[in-house]
């Protein structure tokens, strides 16, 4: 028998990996979690209610900016955190009876509590010890609060408290503006008429984009929502104003004149600096296991203890919720494989990302290679690129803004997708089958069905099939 133990069991990556081992034979199952309610990250403060929020912003935006309707409708921020609630609230207990229904099997335990390792392998959780012959770790993250100095001495305002907002301030600075302030930027903006200051260090957010990608989004935030993006800047440091605001130094670099001292004011610091893992009440002191760059090998395993596997956003690979699951069915296959003496082999994925930029009305999504990527790999490749204007579909339904790329190699076959447009979201598992079954772009049906958003990939094929020939 081999006894496996999961910290983090609620979690995506954890639950992953417990629903995988479960039924296999000769395998001992300890899940240990302490959330409460329980349920993981994605569901309860992640992907899922931050998309409740912001499909009430999307109806919004999409009224008031369509010259065809009359009257701006007003969001209940109310109704929409109730609403948040109670959905995330019925989804986490979905995970949670999963959790439990696993340990009604005769080899599954579960135990409600915190566990903390005091030795290799070995956790102290609930006045027991547990020893495990492979130890999973599956804590997830949490926020990322950076060294500026003065931090410490203002309040702000995270992901997870945008979205039990029911009141907005009129003016906001907000740090971080990659995923996470991407996609809740614009919602503070629209939900709450927020006027916002972003931080961009870079020239342009979407650092995984090809070059014109970063540049359009700039121009969709700053051309329909309060939001001026300040790009090429750093902060100095924050302090408070004597009526309970924020005040930011921001200095900046080139190609900006040199500027020092710059100084804003804002009701609000939104603090959307991404995140790092959960690891503080885990005792990795107390083990040989030790955490930073090159911890984690791609097979799962830690690099000190190849029977300690550590998956999900607490290995910090790639902090994404299909990435974790992927993972962790990859650490359970890798468990068995070890514990059978055959080789592990490492996690290897198709790009494919989301953000829900815009509302959610002008996502971003790629899938496979950028043309960047691409030309970095070495591949022979084209790449095609389409205007959303350039198709009459996305004017009818006022939603004229973005853009497409369809990359291909120079035999035909399709190597990536990006797209910064309505419905982007929902073409990237098409696109997704394109790419990972390695598919000849002469040879997909050219067929939209008129008038629907898929023409824009249409018009791809059509431009890269001619562009090979």
């Amino acid at each position: 028998m081999v006894h496996v133990a999961i910290v983090g069991a609620y979690g995506s990556a954890g639950g992953a990996v417990a629903s995988d081992l479960a039924d296999v034979e000769d395998i001992e199952l300890t899940l240990i979690d302490d959330g409460d309610p329980g349920g993981g990250l994605c569901i309860l403060r992640g992907c899922m209610p931050s998309k409740e929020v912001l499909s009430a912003g999307a109806a919004r935006f999409k009224a008031s900016h369509d010259d065809r309707v009359r009257g701006t409708p007003e969001i209940d921020l109310g109704q929409v955190v109730a609403t948040k609630d109670e959905h995330t609230l019925d989804f986490a207990a979905h995970r949670r009876a999963a959790v439990e229904d696993l340990a009604e099997r005769d080899s599954v335990e579960f135990i409600h509590d915190t566990a903390r390792l005091v030795d290799d392998r070995v956790i102290e959780v609930a006045d027991r010890t547990v020893e495990p012959d492979y130890l999973v770790i599956a804590t997830g993250s949490t926020v990322n609060v950076p060294d500026i100095p003065g931090i410490d001495d203002v309040d702000y305002s995270t992901s997870a408290d945008v979205l039990d907002a029911t009141e907005f301030p009129d003016s906001g600075i907000v740090m971080g503006f990659g995923y996470v302030g991407l996609e809740l930027a614009p919602y503070i903006a629209e939900a709450g008429g927020t006027d916002l200051t972003v931080i961009e260090h870079d020239a342009a957010p979407l650092d995984e984009a090809d070059a014109d990608y970063g540049p359009r989004i700039l121009d969709i935030y700053e051309g329909n929502f309060d939001i001026d993006v300040r790009t090429h800047s750093h902060e100095r440091r924050v302090e408070p104003t004597d009526d309970g605001g924020v005040r930011l130094h921001l200095d900046y670099e080139p190609p900006h004149e040199p500027v020092s001292g710059e100084i804003i004011e804002a009701d609000e610091l939104f603090l959307f600096t991404g995140r790092q893992p959960a690891l503080d009440r885990l005792g990795l002191e107390n083990t040989v296991l030790d955490p930073g760059p090159g911890w984690v090998r791609d097979t799962m395993q830690s690099e000190a203890d190849p029977q300690t596997f550590v998956v999900g956003d607490v290995n910090g690979h790639e902090p994404i919720l299909h990435v974790a699951k992927e993972q962790g069915f990859k650490a359970a296959e890798n468990i068995l494989a070890h514990s059978q003496g055959d080789p592990t082999e490492p996690y290897e994925n198709v790009h494919h990302h989301i953000v829900f930029s815009g509302l959610g009305v002008y996502p971003y999504a790629r899938v496979g290679h950028s043309a960047e990527s691409a030309e970095a790999a070495g591949i022979d490749y084209l790449a095609v690129t389409r205007e959303a204007s350039d198709d009459g579909v996305f004017k009818t339904k006022a939603v004229p803004e973005g853009l497409a790329t369809l990359v291909v190699g120079t035999d035909g076959t399709v190597l990536g997708y990006q797209g910064l447009h309505y419905h982007a979201d929902a073409m990237a598992k098409t696109m997704q089958l394109a790419v990972e079954m390695g598919l000849d772009v002469r040879e997909i049906p050219d067929r939209s069905y008129h008038p629907t958003t898929p023409e824009i990939i249409d018009g791809l094929l059509r431009q890269a099939s001619v562009a090979i020939e």
